[in-house]
């Protein structure tokens, strides 16, 4: 059995709530300077949006979109110590509620990456949690590479496009559970469609991915940004499960207490689900929002799944994450490992 190096979650994610004010404010309270930092309005219909330190805190892109990136001054405007600074933009707007969901990568911009056959702009990356961010130019060549720094086989990675000169694209998806032949769209309800030209049916390797000619991945002269995820025990767990579609529901051994969770549909259509345990998340009744749309945070009398000491349990009919022989994939960070030496446990 694996033993785990970090003792402490939360001082690689963390979930931070805060209420706009419509002026400027400090978001305290994460544990740690942020590397990548991902905020959804939960009162009123907004976008996602993401910034990172590889492309800069004023810059930002939409998971829910397919546009290029953006730049605002009013949103982010520093990372700090403890957290974040915000300005009076569109993040922080007076008495709306929001969920700031924060990674801790390599603790700034990083530097380039030389192992593949395309050199990334910047990498950073933290080999303790598992996580690494990169930009990189698409040469349009597959089976192109790109070194990710992690020192272990991802077991997830999303891309997007984020020049203009590239059009709109989607969101891609990697995850182990699917192979390396197949892809999701983060932004869509799309189920896990049969490709070549997104991963080259290549398996992502302890220092690499690899790239198909597709324009969403690898479009000549065109700057993508790449989120990079491998599984760390007691911290992160990225795999499968399949649903029974029943109110006692399938249950899902991750280690730990999932502390954020994300669900997606891969053979049928449906949206994206997340859950946190700073929102309403736990037993009885869950907050969820949609990472592949704008809606406001669903809060209607509902129980989606429990989040237990050692998994997630489902506890809803839903095809969204618990049809009868439905196939899913899953993305977990964790709050407190299972005993000290990580022994397996049983949900009760």
């Amino acid at each position: 059995m694996a033993y785990t190096t970090i003792n402490k979650s939360t001082d690689y994610f963390n979930t931070k709530l805060y209420t706009g004010n419509g002026s400027t404010q400090s978001i305290t309270g994460v544990g740690f300077q942020p590397d990548m930092t991902w905020v959804k309005v939960r009162s009123e219909t907004g976008s996602h949006r993401l910034a990172d330190a590889v492309r800069g805190y004023t810059k930002y892109i939409f998971p829910n979109g397919t546009d290029a990136e953006g730049t605002s001054s009013t949103n982010i405007t520093s990372w700090n110590s403890d957290g974040f600074a915000l300005g009076n933009g569109s993040i922080n707007e007076n008495t709306r509620t929001y969920a700031s969901w924060n990674w801790k990568a390599g603790g700034g911009q990083g530097s380039s990456n030389t192992a593949g056959s395309i050199n990334t702009t910047y990498t950073s990356v933290n080999t303790t949690a598992g996580c690494s961010i990169s930009s990189y130019t698409g040469n349009g060549s597959a089976g192109a590479t790109v070194g990710h720094g992690l020192g272990a086989v991802p077991k997830m990675i999303i891309i997007k496009q984020y020049s203009s000169n590239g059009g709109t694209e989607n969101w891609y998806v990697y995850h182990a559970s699917l192979g390396n032949n197949k892809d999701l769209l983060l932004n869509l309800t799309n189920d896990a469609s049969n490709t070549v030209t997104t991963w080259n049916t290549t398996t992502p390797s302890s220092t690499l991915f690899t790239l198909g000619s597709g324009d969403g991945v690898n479009n000549n002269t065109v700057s993508y940004i790449a989120y990079c995820f491998a599984e760390k025990t007691g911290y992160s767990k990225f795999g499968s499960y399949t649903g029974n579609g029943n109110n006692d529901g399938t249950f899902v051994y991750t280690g730990f207490k999932p502390a954020f969770v994300i669900v997606k549909r891969t053979d049928g259509s449906a949206d994206w689900n997340m859950y946190d345990n700073k929102r309403i998340g736990y037993n009885s009744l869950n907050y969820f929002l949609y990472p592949n749309l704008s809606n406001a945070e669903d809060t209607s009398n509902s129980q989606w799944l429990d989040l237990h000491s050692n998994g997630f349990k489902l506890r809803t009919t839903s095809t969204m994450n618990n049809a009868s022989g439905g196939s899913y994939i899953y993305m977990a960070f964790g709050q407190t490992l299972v005993g000290s030496n990580n022994i397996p446990a049983t949900a009760r």
